[in-house]
């Protein structure tokens, strides 16, 4: 059962799994309502799903500072249903959150957080989702995995770079793009295919916390100046702005570099470079594959949305 199967990284899930021949359960916004327990619980005991992947939140990071409550049902209510209902029919929850549960401020920078850093979150985003992981693992904390991306992009119009894409092809045009916070461009699907490959694992495998997003690190700048140079356009009509030039209701987090240890241990490969995936993407790839679990191993001033 995919929750949220009309956005961007919920139809990604969806294509995928459809791909490989998957009997899947979609349901949207307006199919259910994941601050209504008893719908939510209705929905997973009719739909009697092996594994629910809950893609579904409020993103809406701005408008969450004045209204955290609403955002707070969906993000941590929904979650809450979800699993309660989850551990009522033995079906297993992958629960996607986010980086914003960090606090992201430039003394965190130099280290990328790992699955298992104390979080503290600086926005009520941030905090909605925190609640939502936190009630997720305490209802199934032996089956359920809480998989945290950042800076989403997928491979429709819309988001940062899909309109970087856009701009770049605007002759003369130039974008002002903040230099001054660091993260992971992550592909919707690459990041679908590490949830599915999760579900594929036996739980003992495929519990806790992972991350899930693109290798490596850069600023929005930097991104911003790469998607023009893939489509063959001057990077140098992109100009470097600082974070306080623009004017947010939610600060924004200045290092959101995650760090990739957990899946060695679930016996699948780190993720790749985000060059290498953002260089497939704005290429026009063919769907991609989940990735095969393997034995377990030893070893612009434009923003997006949350994840």
């Amino acid at each position: 059962m995919v929750i949220g199967a009309t956005g961007m990284l919920g139809g990604e899930v969806s294509a995928q799994l459809a791909a490989h021949g998957a009997d899947i359960v979609r349901t949207g916004r307006a199919d259910l309502d994941l601050t209504d327990p008893r719908a939510v619980a209705s929905a997973v005991a009719d739909g009697g799903p092996d594994v629910v992947v809950n893609c579904a939140a409020w993103t809406a990071v701005d408008l969450a500072e004045s209204e955290e409550e609403a955002a707070h049902r969906v993000n941590g209510d929904g979650p809450r249903h979800l699993a309660r209902a989850c551990a009522a029919t033995g079906g297993r929850l992958l629960h996607v959150s986010t980086d914003y549960v960090f606090g992201g401020t430039p003394a965190d920078s130099g280290r990328p957080y790992a699955e298992d850093a104390e979080p503290g979150p600086r926005t009520a985003y941030g905090r909605t989702k925190l609640a939502g992981e936190r009630a997720v693992l305490s209802a199934l904390p032996e089956t359920a995995a809480v998989v945290r991306t950042a800076w989403l992009y997928g491979r429709g119009e819309g988001g940062f770079v899909h309109t970087m894409a856009r701009l770049a092809r605007e002759p003369g045009r130039t974008v002002e793009v903040v230099d001054d916070q660091y993260g992971q461009p992550s592909w919707a699907p690459d990041v679908a295919g590490r949830l599915i490959a999760l579900g594929t694992l036996p739980p003992e495998r495929a519990h806790g916390v992972f991350h899930a997003t693109g290798g490596g690190r850069t600023t929005w700048h930097a991104l911003a100046r790469e998607v023009f140079r893939l489509t063959g356009q001057d990077p140098d009509r992109v100009r470097a702005i600082g974070s306080s030039a623009l004017r947010r209701a939610a600060v924004r987090p200045a290092w959101s570099v995650l760090g990739h240890e957990r899946w060695a241990a679930a016996g699948l490969p780190a993720p790749r470079h985000w060059r290498e995936a953002l260089t497939e993407a704005l290429a026009g790839p063919s769907p991609s594959t989940p990735l095969a679990p393997s034995t377990p191993s030893t070893a612009h001033s434009a923003q997006p949305k949350g994840c």
